[in-house]
C-alpha cells in the first residue's frame, strides 16, 4: 500500500502563501515520506481574477526554502503535466459535458440579474435562495426549459454555467482521518457550478478531476474545506470514481484564541504569518516573513508540526526526518490550535544553539577577524533568539557605558565595593596575559588578599565596565573588550560613581 501513497500540496496564486498553508504542506510531505510515497505540487489558479504575479514563484520559492519541495508537479515535472490547472482547461470541459450527457449536470442560462432578482425575493419572505432541486424548476436551465428553447440557446451562443444536479433526497456518509465520519442532507447542498462562463471550470470540479486523474490516494487540507467535502464526493459518485481518503486539519487561531489567524493579527501583535517576506506588486506594502526576522528553517517546521498533531511523548525537538518517524493523520487533533509566537521564539532559540559557532561567526559577524567573532558568538549564543541579534549586541558591547544601573549601585555601592574597584585598578594592569582565567585569578588574587570577598565586588564590577547590573560571562567579557579597555573604563565609572569617603 506504502508505495502507492499520493498526497498533494494545492495552493492559489492570490498572494503570499500564509503559513497555515506552509502547514499544510508540511503535513502532506510528512504523510508522504512516512508512507513511502509522492508529495505532488499543483497550483489551482482557475480564478485568474484573483491571481496575484510572483504569487507562484513565492510559494515555490517558500517551501524550497524549508526543504519540502515536492517530487512531482510545478518545479518538478511528472507524468501528469501539466500542473496548472489554468493550462488543463479542455480537460475539464470534457469531464463537463460527460456529467451533461448522462443528465448529472445541466446548463444554467440566468443572469446575474435574474439571481439578484430571485435572491431579493426570497429575502424578502424571510429565506434565503438557494439554486438546488426546489429552485431549478422555476429558473432558465435545461432541466425546466423544453428541449429545442435550450438548443437555440446553445446556437446562439447564449452564456451559460454548468451546475452539477444535486439529488433531492439522499444522504452523504464519508469518514474523514480527523473528524471521524460526517453526514451531510443533499437538501443542505445547492448545485455548485462547475464550469463558468468563461469557459474556466470553478475550483470544485478542477479539484476532483484533477486529484482523480492525478491517482490522489489522500486530500489532506484545512478545516476551511470541510464544508465543500460533501460536494467533493458527490462529484466523485457522479463520475463512478473512488473517493481519496479525506483529512481536515484544524485551524490556526489567534494566539488568544479566540477565531482564526489573521494578517492582522500578526500585525498587531509584530509576528509573521508569511514563511517568507512578501512585497504587494500594487501597494508596494511589505509583510514580514519568518525567514528574514531570523527563524531557522528547521525551527519553523518544528513549531508548525505542533500546531495541530503531537507525537504522543514529552519530545519536542524533532529532526525534519523523525517528524517523518514519528508523524501520522491519526494524532492530528481535531480542536484549534492556537498561533504562540513566543513558543516559535523557544524553537528558535533551540535550534540555534545546534548551529555551528563557525558558521554563525561567518555569516552574522563576518566583519570581524575569525577568533574574535567566535569568542562573540560563544559568549551571546544562550541570550539571543534571531542570529542577526549578534551584530547587534556586539555593537552595543563595545560601546562604552554611558549611564549605569542605578538600581545596583543604591543596593551594592558602598565603602567596601569602593575599596575593591581601587583595588582592582591598580591589579589588572599588571595582568601579563589578558585571558579570561589569569584575568578571574588577578581579580580573586587582589581582592582576597585585602580580606574582601569577590561576591561583594563582582556586580558593581560588571556595572562599572558595561553599564547593566547582569549581561553575559564577566571574565569572557573583560577578555574581548581587552586590557586598555577595561582600565579606562573603570577609571570612568570610578569617576562617576558617588564617593564613600
Amino acid at each position: 500500500m506504502s508505495a502507492s501513497v499520493r498526497v498533494r500540496f494545492a495552493p492559489s496564486p492570490t498572494g503570499p502563501l500564509h503559513i497555515g498553508g506552509v502547514r499544510t504542506a508540511l503535513y502532506n510531505y510528512l504523510f508522504a515520506r512516512k508512507m513511502g510515497g509522492t508529495f505532488i505540487l499543483r497550483i489551482e489558479d482557475t480564478d485568474q481574477t484573483r491571481f496575484v504575479p510572483g504569487a507562484e514563484q513565492y510559494i515555490l520559492d517558500s517551501l524550497a526554502w524549508l526543504g519540502i519541495s515536492p517530487d512531482e508537479g510545478v518545479g518538478a515535472s511528472g507524468p501528469h503535466a501539466p500542473y496548472r490547472q489554468s493550462e488543463r482547461k479542455d480537460l475539464y470541459l470534457a469531464y463537463a459535458d460527460q456529467l451533461i450527457q448522462e443528465e448529472k449536470a445541466y446548463y444554467a442560462f440566468d443572469t446575474a440579474e435574474e439571481l439578484d432578482a430571485m435572491r431579493t425575493m426570497f429575502e424578502s419572505k424571510g429565506s434565503a435562495f438557494q439554486y438546488n432541486a426546489l429552485t431549478r424548476v422555476k429558473l432558465r436551465n435545461s432541466l425546466a426549459l423544453p428541449a429545442a428553447e435550450v438548443q437555440a440557446l446553445l446556437d446562439a451562443n447564449t452564456p451559460y454555467v454548468i451546475r452539477l444536479k444535486v439529488p433531492a433526497k439522499g444522504e452523504v456518509r464519508f469518514q474523514d482521518s480527523v473528524r471521524d465520519w460526517v453526514h451531510v442532507h443533499t437538501s443542505s447542498i445547492d448545485d455548485k457550478v462547475l464550469m463558468k462562463s468563461d469557459g474556466m471550470p470553478t475550483y470544485h470540479l478542477a479539484n476532483v478531476v484533477d486529484d482523480h486523474i492525478m491517482e490522489i490516494t489522500h486530500v489532506i487540507r484545512g478545516e476551511e474545506w470541510l464544508p465543500s467535502a460533501p460536494l467533493h464526493i458527490l462529484l466523485y459518485q457522479a463520475f463512478g470514481w473512488t473517493a481519496p481518503q479525506f483529512a481536515h486539519l484544524p485551524l490556526l487561531l489567534k494566539p488568544e484564541g479566540n477565531g482564526k489567524l489573521s494578517k492582522r493579527d500578526a500585525d498587531l501583535g509584530g509576528f509573521p504569518v508569511f514563511p517568507m517576506e512578501w512585497t504587494d506588486p500594487q501597494s508596494g506594502s511589505i509583510s514580514k516573513g519568518f525567514k528574514q526576522e531570523g527563524y531557522l528553517p528547521d525551527a519553523t517546521l518544528n513549531f508548525l508540526a505542533f500546531l495541530g498533531w503531537n507525537p504522543g511523548t514529552e519530545q519536542e525537538l524533532f529532526s525534519l526526518t523523525e517528524l517523518v518517524d514519528a508523524f501520522s493523520l491519526e494524532r492530528i487533533n481535531k480542536a484549534g490550535a492556537k498561533f504562540d509566537v513566543n513558543k516559535a521564539k523557544w524553537f528558535n532559540e533551540q535550534y540555534l544553539k545546534q548551529q555551528a559557532p563557525e558558521v554563525l561567526a561567518k555569516e552574522y559577524l563576518g566583519h570581524l577577524p575569525a577568533e574574535e567573532a567566535l569568542a562573540f558568538v560563544s559568549l551571546f549564543l544562550d541570550r539571543i533568539t534571531f542570529p542577526q541579534e549578534l551584530a547587534t549586541l556586539v555593537d552595543s558591547f563595545v560601546e562604552k557605558p554611558a549611564t549605569y544601573d542605578e538600581a545596583v549601585i543604591q543596593n551594592k555601592w558602598n565603602a567596601e565595593a569602593e575599596k575593591g574597584l581601587h583595588i582592582l585598578a591598580e591589579a589588572l594592569p599588571a595582568v601579563a596575559v589578558w585571558q579570561a582565567d589569569d584575568i578571574k585569578h588577578a581579580i580573586h588574587e587582589s581582592l582576597e588578599a585585602a580580606g574582601i570577598k569577590m561576591g561583594k565586588v563582582m556586580q558593581i564590577l560588571r556595572v562599572a565596565l558595561s553599564g547593566n547590573g547582569a549581561g553575559p560571562d564577566l571574565m569572557i567579557s573583560m577578555q574581548l573588550w581587552g586590557k586598555d579597555q577595561v582600565i579606562e573604563r573603570l577609571a570612568a565609572a570610578l569617576k562617576n560613581f558617588p564617593s564613600n569617603n
